[in-house]
């Protein structure tokens, strides 16, 4: 295990396909927990889907909403350029990004099915979860991004701050 000191945080001087994805995924996350709360509880499958959408990511590189702001004109930092005419995030490896995207996706897919089994105080994790993804598009700061980065894990979207590759579990 590789510790490291200091923050780990993300390019913010500037708009990029992952970045305005993290926004749109916690406005989505914040207004489905919400909507989910006040409205109709069947109203979380919209935070299921974007669960499910961030770990398909994950897995398969293709990102629906990265398409639609790569045909805007936003560049991917995280972008497969082996594949040109579509977004698709690279999936060569396991870097601490991509890592978030699965993690992320886990977690809201179980919050989101435990808040109509359990109990609805789980959309306080959704909520939390979403709040956590627009402050990492606003600031770059992510807690998550963070803890991976200080158990060794390389980032892809400032690769200078890290020379180590990310420890595979056993």
């Amino acid at each position: 295990m590789v510790k490291r000191r200091g923050l780990y945080i993300v390019p913010t001087d500037r708009w990029y396909i992952e970045r305005a994805v993290w926004l749109i995924a916690g406005g989505v996350l914040l207004a489905s927990t919400t909507l989910a709360a006040l409205v109709d509880p069947r109203l979380i499958v919209f935070v299921a889907i974007t669960g499910l959408t961030s770990i398909g990511v994950a897995f398969t590189g293709f990102c629906p909403v990265g398409n639609v702001l790569h045909r805007f004109g936003l560049p991917g930092l995280l972008d497969d350029r082996t594949r040109p005419g579509f977004y698709f995030m690279a999936t060569d490896r396991w870097y601490l990004e991509r890592r978030i995207y699965v993690t992320v996706g886990v977690n809201i897919t179980l919050g989101s099915i435990l808040s109509v089994v359990h109990s609805p105080w789980w959309l306080a994790f959704t909520g939390f979860v979403g709040v956590a993804m627009v402050w990492f598009s606003a600031t770059g700061f992510c807690i998550l991004a963070n803890y991976l980065y200080w158990i060794g894990c390389e980032p892809r979207l400032a690769p200078a701050a890290s020379p180590a590759s990310c420890p595979v579990p056993r």
